[in-house]
């Protein structure tokens, strides 16, 4: 027994050193942030670039980018913007070598565009598996696949591909958004494993419910209104969600570490572990939940949480993810 205590001590503090030394300065370094324009995105470009990186961010909304430049101004840090939608694999070419050019080669890039479609399954279309796939998979791929050629070349870089836990335990109301997040999770495992012979460390995060102000911006199907209300409040609960802007702090960290893996907020941890451990009662556990949640009708088409408010969300309960969606450009 004490020879086991002895080897898994020795183990732990093994990997403790080897953790140690893939810390790496950030000043200096270039910094490229797909989703960059609000929520996550925005708070992750300036939590890098006060910690002294060069840093640009791209989004598909040059409105949105013109009110994040004018936040970047505000806060005293200088972050280029690159209108671009990285799900067209020319338009994410073009914006990793806009990077290179008026910046310099990437030495981070940060996975974050997404977005979510929330209702019964049986108000989803093909389309929007399709569209999940398309920003959660093939976004990342292609910003990746045009990146790695000079971090190849340097034999150096970071990757930070921001999943969910949806992209761990398959939520019911969310099946084409955890659709796509599991086959990011899934690219961002095997592509550390394949990169580490280049010194690049790739690093998947995991959170869970975020106070992003997010909710207003995503689409909303079946009864939007109940749909927008159940979602909307379980993003504002403290405990529950996680304020955003410690949860960029903790994204950064790991990146400058090199982990493998991060989830954030202790629900979702409890969540990964107990589907880890008990995949068919976490399953049953999610269909005793699905039967609480609003039932499906004919409205096949989203509507954003903005166009689904009732007299339960915007509401003092939602009150903290509302000021987040000011606080975070997720309102014009």
């Amino acid at each position: 027994m004490r020879k086991l205590a002895f080897v898994a001590g020795a183990l732990t503090g093994y990997l403790a050193v080897k953790r140690h030394q893939h810390v790496f300065d950030l000043r200096d370094r270039t910094v490229f942030i797909t989703g960059g324009s609000r929520g996550l995105g925005l708070l992750l470009a300036l939590e890098f670039a006060r910690a002294g990186a060069r840093v640009a961010i791209c989004a598909r909304d040059s409105e949105e980018l013109a009110r994040a430049q004018k936040r970047f101004s505000d806060a005293a840090v200088a972050v280029l913007t690159i209108a671009a939608d990285v799900t067209m694999r020319e338009e994410a070419e073009i914006a990793v070598q806009k990077v290179h050019e008026r910046v310099g080669p990437i030495d981070v890039l940060v996975n974050n565009a997404g977005m979510m479609t929330v209702g019964p399954m049986e108000n989803m279309t093909i389309d929007d598996y399709r569209d999940s796939i398309n920003a959660h998979f093939w976004g990342p791929f292609f910003t990746t696949s045009a990146a790695l050629r000079n971090m190849r070349i340097r034999k150096f870089g970071r990757i930070v591909n921001i999943s969910s836990i949806g992209g761990k335990v398959s939520v019911p109301h969310l099946l084409p958004y955890s659709v796509g997040k599991f086959a990011l999770t899934g690219f961002s495992e095997g592509l550390r494993s394949e990169l580490r012979k280049d010194n690049i460390f790739v690093t998947t995060i995991c959170p869970g419910l975020m106070r992003t102000g997010s909710p207003r911006n995503a689409g909303f199907k079946g009864n939007n209104e109940a749909e927008y209300a159940w979602f909307s409040i379980s993003d504002s609960i403290p405990g529950l969600s996680m304020n955003a802007r410690r949860a960029a702090r903790q994204i950064m960290k790991a990146c400058q570490r090199g982990d493998a893996e991060v989830t954030l907020s202790l629900p979702a941890k409890i969540a990964t572990t107990f589907h880890g451990v008990f995949p068919g009662t976490t399953a049953d556990l999610m269909a005793l939940g699905n039967r609480f949640l609003p039932s499906p009708n004919e409205n096949k088409r989203a509507l954003t949480g903005a166009q689904s408010s009732s007299e339960v969300s915007p509401s003092w309960v939602t009150a903290l993810n509302e000021r987040a969606a000011w606080e975070n450009n997720e309102i014009a």
